[in-house]
């Protein structure tokens, strides 16, 4: 089936299915009304832009919710679903629970598309909630124009052990998990421009579970926790440093991109969510006068189900990356520190100090 259709040839014209730009939403979410009271049980709600929402239910209980969903952004419907699970499930992850139901979220042309494509979507993805560790328990689908997939999860964690975006400490290191490029490599495919090696590993990556890396932070004194997505590498790690209120620093040489992605990005093949992403950060991300836009631009790529950027003291940072690596987390390292200078803002260094 995936021979004879593209499936990120059905996406509308101009449509991607990255999320809508920061500052949109910003002033999107301005105009609504802040509730009355605050109900006390909220323990992470939208005031942080964290990855998931957490409701207390009881003293030692509390539940992690959110979703997540997109156009394909590869042709191999198997592969779609399975990211698309990871991506979704990942929030949880990142927020230091453990995923334990799930619905998916369906938007297929069912009288243009052979239905065999959805069974394999489907597929893919039940096959990664189970390794997630999770239930499917239904969902919900319309018939629309253009696919769309993705999951609503529901995971649970002890109040006290919620780990979010807003806590990380000056003298932390930053772990990232996974590699950047995702965005840049996707477009690739969209325009026939990747190879089959290439393909491969960027489905890989983005089809890997963040559980793994959450098992293993367990052990350690996390303090702040957030995993890198549609905002790339330079607004996620902007949004821990304004919820921090410290200064976070980017090693540029350290951060590990897919191969072959600046060589795409000469060739002008940039995502839009990515050009959006920059334009946003520019003010508050302190690039080296020597770095090449296309450099800035990369490390502002709007991902899909990336890896876990990890805050944590230095002297155990460097024992969990030991870790991590052992767990067959390769692409993993530490990619920056967290700072006092300059609170709310990111200042990238061409080499690590």
């Amino acid at each position: 089936m995936s021979e004879t259709i593209k499936l990120t040839s059905l996406t509308t014209k101009g449509g991607c299915g990255c999320k809508i730009s920061p500052d949109a939403l910003s002033a999107v979410l301005k105009k609504l009304p802040a509730p009355p009271v605050r109900d006390p049980r909220l323990l992470v709600g939208v005031e942080t832009s964290d990855d998931a929402g957490v409701f207390q239910l009881t003293e030692d209980l509390a539940i992690v919710q959110t979703l997540d969903f997109f156009t394909p952004i590869v042709d191999d419907p198997y592969w779609f679903g399975q990211i698309a699970a990871a991506n979704a499930i990942s929030d949880v992850f990142a927020m230091g629970g453990k995923p334990v139901t799930v619905l998916n979220i369906v938007g297929f042309p069912i009288s243009k598309l052979d239905p065999s494509i959805l069974t394999e979507i489907l597929r893919g993805a039940a096959d990664k909630v189970a390794e997630a560790g999770a239930v499917l328990v239904g969902g919900h689908s319309i018939d629309d124009p253009e696919p769309k997939f993705g999951l609503s999860v529901t995971g649970t964690i002890h109040p006290s052990r919620v780990l979010t975006n807003a806590t990380a400490k000056p003298g932390d290191v930053l772990i990232l998990t996974k590699p950047i490029g995702v965005g840049i490599q996707t477009t690739a495919i969209k325009r026939d421009a990747l190879s089959a090696e290439q393909t491969e590993r960027v489905m890989t990556v983005m089809a890997t579970l963040n559980k793994y890396a959450a098992e293993c932070m367990e052990a350690y004194p996390v303090n702040a926790c957030t995993d890198v997505t549609g905002f790339g590498l330079m607004g996620h790690s902007l949004e821990m440093a304004e919820g921090s209120k410290a200064g976070i620093r980017i090693y540029a040489d350290q951060v590990p991109i897919l191969p072959g992605t600046r060589e795409l990005a000469e060739q002008g093949i940039i995502p839009g969510g990515s050009k959006s992403n920059f334009r946003w950060v520019a003010d508050r991300v302190q690039f080296p006068e020597e770095m090449e836009e296309l450099d800035r631009m990369i490390l502002c790529d709007a991902i899909t189900s990336g890896g876990l950027l990890i805050s944590l003291p230095a002297e155990d940072g460097y024992r969990l990356l030991e870790d991590l690596h052992v767990r067959g987390i390769s692409w993993a390292k530490v990619i920056g520190e967290v700072v006092t200078e300059h609170p709310g803002t990111i200042s990238v260094v061409s080499k690590k100090r």
